[in-house]
């Protein structure tokens, strides 16, 4: 497995270190939100970095993978997307669950809540007024910090992917963000 050379790590590192300090993540559970294999990005490396600087130190650290409506990764996927071994995920990552979202499974989602048909039309200028039930993968809710990582790219369809689309429709039910209804 190719990585990337030690001095983009310690620079990684170097950048991360600071922010996962003041987050203050000792005794807590943390989840890694990252995007399936569709989206280039050295998550490989950024997991890694934020396991060796948290994870002896967090009550938890698992990632959870951000498919939208995209099928579920194997276990072996899920190891080379963050760029591991199978016998460093038998070994040092041993503790940490890797959670597909599962948008099509109503018992895996929480709802958040309505967004009333007016206020949708509102916001498309009058070209269609239907509620939308706002519900995201109810796994979020057993943990005391997430932390998104991931690129923020063009998108031929949708303008831009990243950002708050790891949240909806990354780990969203399927009415937001997605053509599969409700």
């Amino acid at each position: 497995m190719e990585r990337l050379p030690h001095q983009t790590e310690s620079q990684v590192r170097g950048s991360v270190a600071p922010a996962l300090s003041a987050a203050n993540l000792a005794g807590r559970r943390v989840l890694l939100i990252v995007p399936d294999a569709t989206r280039t990005a050295p998550i490989g490396l950024l997991f890694r970095v934020i396991h060796d600087l948290i994870g002896r130190e967090t009550k938890q650290l698992d990632v959870m993978i951000a498919l939208g409506t995209h099928p579920p990764m194997s276990e072996e996927s899920i190891c080379r997307r963050l760029e591991i071994t199978v016998e460093e995920r038998a070994g040092k990552y041993a503790k940490v669950r890797f959670l597909n979202h599962a948008w099509d499974d109503p018992a895996a989602l929480a709802c958040l809540g309505t967004i009333p048909a007016s206020e949708i039309g509102a916001l498309s200028g009058g070209l269609f007024e239907v509620a939308v039930e706002v519900k995201i993968n109810r796994a979020i809710f057993d943990y005391d910090q997430l932390i998104i990582i991931g690129p923020v790219f063009p998108h031929e369809v949708v303008g831009f992917s990243g950002g708050n689309k790891y949240l909806f429709p990354g780990i969203g039910g399927p009415g937001i963000g997605s053509r599969r209804g409700q």
